[in-house]
C-alpha cells in the first residue's frame, strides 16, 4: 500500500506520547511527513538519547532517504542523537512547528480508548504499524479535492483495499 501512495515527505515531524501498558509506562515515537502520512513508530520504555538513536535509524533504514529538516518538540534527547545519527540535517523545534505529529496521535488514542488498552508493547507496536499506513490510506485530504475528485480517488483506493484482502467486489 505504502508503494501505491504519493512519495513521502522530505520533513519530517517527530514526537513521542506515553502509553500505559499493563501498568507500565511506554512511550510511542511517531514520525510523520509534511502532509501527515505516517512514516514509521516504535514503541519503547524510554524516552533518552538512546531511544531516539534507535527510532532515528530504524527511520533512516526502512526509508531508505535522509530528510531535509525534522521538526521535533524541545525534547533533548532528539537535538543529541541528531547529531550523531544525522548531523547535516536541518533541526526545528520551534513551537506549535509539531502540530502535525501532535495531531496524528489521535487517531491512536480513539483506537487505544475502543480497544481498551494494548496487552503488550509488541502488541502494540504490531498493531500501530500497520494501523498508521492503512489510515493514512484512506485520509486523502479531504479539504484539498473537490468532491467530484475525492469520490474518485476513495473508489480506486477501496477497489485496491478488496485486491489487496482478496475480497471480492460489491456488486
Amino acid at each position: 500500500m505504502r508503494s501505491n501512495l504519493h512519495r513521502l515527505g522530505d520533513r519530517w515531524h517527530l514526537d513521542e506520547v506515553f502509553l500505559t501498558i499493563n501498568g507500565k509506562l511506554q512511550y510511542l515515537w511517531r514520525a510523520v511527513d509534511q502532509d501527515g502520512d505516517v512514516l514509521d513508530i516504535l514503541v519503547q520504555p524510554r524516552r533518552n538519547k538512546k531511544a531516539a538513536k534507535k527510532f532515528f535509524r530504524k527511520l533512516l533504514k526502512g526509508l531508505q532517504y535522509v530528510p531535509r529538516a525534522i521538526i521535533t518538540d524541545k525534547l533533548g534527547s532528539y537535538a543529541a542523537a541528531k547529531a550523531e545519527v544525522m548531523p547535516s540535517v536541518e533541526h526545528r523545534q520551534q513551537g506549535r512547528l509539531n502540530n502535525r505529529a501532535e495531531n496524528s496521535h489521535q487517531p491512536t488514542r480513539e483506537r487505544e480508548r475502543r480497544m481498551r488498552g494494548f496487552k503488550s508493547p509488541g502488541h502494540a507496536q504490531r498493531f500501530l504499524s500497520i494501523f498508521g499506513v492503512i489510515a493514512s490510506f484512506f485520509r486523502p485530504g479531504r479539504h484539498l479535492l473537490a468532491a467530484k475528485n475525492y469520490r474518485e480517488i476513495m473508489r480506486r483506493r477501496f477497489t485496491q483495499w478488496r485486491e489487496i484482502v482478496g475480497m471480492q467486489p460489491a456488486i
